[in-house]
Order: structure tokens, then C-alpha cells, then sequence
């Protein structure tokens, strides 16, 4: 089994939308525990183009954004939380929608890699999280959840996923206890 970790949406903007002084040390252990294991790191963060050429109106979650289409140019950067920015050796991939997969090269990135097995952190669990899951296990790759290293605005859809919808396809754990294997 060769595994990755998955850093997902912890961007500035969005950390900001979820205040848990908590959070990003938590998530820190284990991208620190990931480097020292060897695990590759990709962090995965929702972006587009200038002028949103990606975003229809129709878009429930995006469509908010098309509006303010400006010109086009070179997408920006992806702005990730610098408490757990990534390093040289660590991967990062934009993504188009909510999944990590949707419009973006993961699948790519992890076949060339030989990576078989994912372990998923990230903001919201109700959002990337759960979808890149089933997307994930869709495609037949193992899954690890660190339900202390995901994070949503409704602590109950949290604890329902974490606790009753990804253990059907995740082994669903702590930072702590998957970081003690590595």
C-alpha cells in the first residue's frame, strides 16, 4: 500500500470561515508526522481562472462568483493557510468543484505515483471531504479518515458523517492513532 495525504481546502479564505484555534495544529501533527513517515503530501484547494471562465451561474455553490467575472489571465495563487503551507517534494493540485477530483489532474498524480490509498484531512466534511470519498472510493482506492484532522460548520453533520456514513467505505481514525502507525 503506498498512501498520500490529503491536505484539502485549507485555504485562507476558508479557514477563516471555520474559527477553531485547534484546528490547524492539529492538522500541522499530521502533515509533520506524514513528512517524517515518508506518506506523500498533496494539497488539494479549489481554484480558477481569471474572469471564472469554469463557474456557469447555474452552479449553486459557485455561481455567487461568475458576477464578478473579470478578464481573463493566469490563475492566482491558491492561497493555501501558511500555518500548513506545503514544502518543496509536497504536490498541489487545483481543483474545479467541490471533490478533489473535479476538473483537476488527481487521478493523474496519484497513478503516476502508485499511490493506492488515501488518507483525507480537510474543510468541510460535508463538502470535500465526503465528496472526494466517494469519489475516491468509486475508483477503488483505499481511504483513511482522520475525523480530527476534517472539520465542519455543523459539529452534528460532522459527527454523523465521521461516525455513521464514511466507516461504510473509510477506516475512519484520530490523527493521534494514524500517526502512531506511521
Amino acid at each position: 500500500m503506498t498512501e498520500a495525504l490529503l491536505v484539502m481546502d485549507v485555504q485562507r479564505a476558508v479557514v477563516e470561515r471555520f474559527p477553531d484555534p485547534d484546528y490547524l495544529p492539529r492538522l500541522r501533527e499530521a502533515i509533520d508526522a506524514a513528512r517524517a513517515g515518508c506518506v506523500q503530501i498533496v494539497y488539494v484547494a479549489v481554484g480558477f481562472r481569471a474572469g471564472y471562465p469554469e463557474i456557469s451561474a447555474r452552479n449553486k455553490m459557485f455561481g455567487g462568483l461568475a458576477p464578478a467575472k473579470g478578464p481573463a489571465g493566469a490563475e492566482q495563487d491558491p492561497g493555501i493557510h501558511p500555518d500548513v503551507a506545503p514544502r518543496p517534494g509536497d504536490i498541489v493540485v487545483t481543483k474545479r468543484r467541490v471533490s478533489a477530483f473535479a476538473g483537476s489532474d488527481l487521478d493523474v498524480v496519484l497513478r503516476a505515483g502508485g499511490i493506492d490509498h488515501l488518507v483525507l484531512t480537510g474543510i468541510a466534511t460535508s463538502g470535500v471531504v465526503l465528496s472526494t470519498l466517494r469519489q475516491a472510493a468509486d475508483l477503488d482506492l483505499g481511504l483513511t479518515v482522520l475525523a480530527d484532522g476534517c472539520l465542519d460548520g455543523d459539529p452534528e453533520v460532522h459527527r454523523v458523517l465521521v461516525e455513521k456514513v464514511f466507516p461504510q467505505q473509510a477506516e475512519v481514525t484520530t490523527i493521534d492513532d494514524w500517526t502512531a502507525r506511521l
